[in-house]
């Protein structure tokens, strides 16, 4: 019997190494990099995507390699300034997730890394996926656009908006939620998405209309899809997988909107901090966080977006409730979101007046 048992227990942890390696080999690191990460021992990851995925991600890393992986979820809003005040001495070693545009205000505060070219990266969409000079590289792209909570209209009697023009009509004023232009990536998106659409002033004064019909601005961008289905944001502004989570949890009270006039869209990142402690540790991250490996986990964990690389299955919930890129606006100029975000949130604070400070409570 303990023959039979002690075979038993050597098949299974056989098993469990081929389980290990066939992983490894999605992943597709380089065997001295796996090596000297694994001689680190550690690595801290600071993750902006939904905390389910996060959590999933390092804990399938930390699995894979037997690497130490800790974890916080921070709004992409909070990362540049956490690590811009550490001055070069990061508390983290990479960041996940996200929206682009606050890592493209890190980069212009001279708090990533860029020396490290990932070998996944060959697996990337497109040159839109990256950064240009390598200090992210994208992982996945969603979609801007409303989630409506359909019986609340119905019982006020209104219509579904279908433009960003239609979220100025006064009937929606007290219904509407956004996230917090100073903390969120995606309402730097927002912000640049009706600067560039509509010309820098016309943008503005769309803002601060919008303003009136707001009753919340949250801390986390995914904060107005959180509240739609049960009916305390009868309007949500955010990214529409977001949406597609919480329908999948049985709000199905809730619609999806693709603005009539044009969206955009985010694209969400992993990258190195400049002086991580665990540099070996957090390129092997990035390895593997552009591998199928780790992107697939998202599927799993609530997080429906579609994937930018070429050998990973994307998720079935996307297509299956109608999300296509084909709906993003063309002409938006990621360079230019890049050199304006900062310039251009401070003007809509500036544009709101007095009434900002009161406004812009978080959740």
């Amino acid at each position: 019997m303990k023959k039979i048992l002690a075979l038993l227990l050597a098949a299974m942890m056989l098993l469990g190494c081929v389980a290990v390696v066939h992983a490894e080999d999605r992943v597709g690191a380089d065997a001295d990099l796996i090596a000297a990460a694994k001689a680190e021992g550690e690595l801290i990851v600071y993750g902006s995507c939904e905390e389910d995925y996060l959590a999933a991600a390092c804990r399938q890393f930390e699995k894979l390699y037997g690497i130490k992986t800790l974890y916080q979820r921070l709004s992409t809003g909070e990362v540049p300034n956490k690590i811009a005040e550490e001055k070069g001495n990061p508390s983290a070693d990479v960041w996940f997730g996200g929206t682009n545009n606050p890592y493209d205000e890190a980069v212009a505060l001279g708090i990533l890394d860029n020396s490290y070219v990932p070998a996944n990266a060959s697996h990337l969409l497109g040159d839109l996926y990256k950064n240009p000079d390598g200090y992210w590289y994208g992982i996945y792209t969603g979609i801007l656009g409303f989630m409506v909570n359909k019986d609340e209209l119905a019982r006020l009697k209104l219509d579904v908006p279908q433009s960003w023009d239609d979220l100025l009509k006064e009937e929606y004023k007290g219904l509407i939620w956004l996230s917090n232009y100073n903390t969120a990536g995606t309402a730097k998106l927002v912000v640049n998405l009706m600067l560039q659409m509509k010309g820098h002033d016309e943008g503005i004064a769309y803002l601060v209309a919008l303003d009136k019909n707001i009753q919340q601005y949250t801390k986390s961008g995914s904060g107005p899809s959180k509240n739609v289905g049960t009916g305390q944001c009868v309007i949500g502004i955010g990214f529409l997988h977001d949406g597609v989570a919480q329908i999948l949890k049985g709000y199905d009270n809730i619609q999806l909107v693709i603005p009539s006039d044009g969206t955009g869209c985010e694209i969400g990142p992993v990258a190195i901090f400049k002086g991580a402690k665990h540099p070996n540790a957090a390129k092997l991250f990035l390895e593997y966080a552009l591998s199928p490996e780790c992107v697939e986990l998202a599927d799993d964990n609530e997080s429906y977006q579609f994937l930018v690389i070429d050998n990973a299955e994307q998720p079935e919930a996307a297509a299956q409730f109608g999300l296509t890129l084909d709906a993003v606006w063309d002409g938006y100029d990621f360079g230019k979101a890049v050199t304006d975000t900062k310039q251009n949130v401070a003007d809509v604070i500036t544009a709101l007046g007095d009434a900002a400070d009161d406004r812009f409570k978080t959740e």
